[in-house]
């Protein structure tokens, strides 16, 4: 899939969710002249109408709706989803590995580094 169709799949969501391109545009952080240029190709590429427009409101037509609630649901479900990962970061992870001579291995490796590790949910203490 080119990549143009998802942003235009997104901004057509957009126009769908809010029932209008003056909140749609605001909400996509682009002009209202831009979102409905981009409606329109993407109505010109699909050979459908997605959209009914009068000068007071927008409503999406019967091809509108049907795609409206396949692609809207899976937008959510991408945007949950990312908002997921970034949780991720916030937790340590990776290896940390400790050199030191055989003396001082064997005088810190006791109880105290691997209760320190175990503090830790996804820690691995090795000796």
């Amino acid at each position: 899939m080119h990549r143009g169709n998802l942003s235009d799949l997104l901004a057509f969501v957009a126009v769908g969710q809010e029932r209008s391109f003056t909140k749609a545009a605001a909400k996509l952080g682009v002009s209202q002249s831009a979102l409905s240029r981009t409606i329109r190709g993407l109505e010109e590429r699909l050979g459908l109408r997605l959209l009914t427009r009068t000068t007071r409101s927008v409503s999406p037509t019967e091809a509108g709706e049907r795609l409206l609630h396949t692609v809207g649901p899976r937008f959510e479900e991408i945007e949950a989803e990312l908002a997921a990962l970034s949780e991720l970061r916030e937790k340590p992870a990776g290896t940390i590995r400790i050199t030191a001579t055989d003396y001082a291995a064997t005088r810190s490796s006791g109880r105290n580094s691997r209760s320190s590790c175990s503090s830790i949910p996804t820690s691995k203490s090795r000796s």
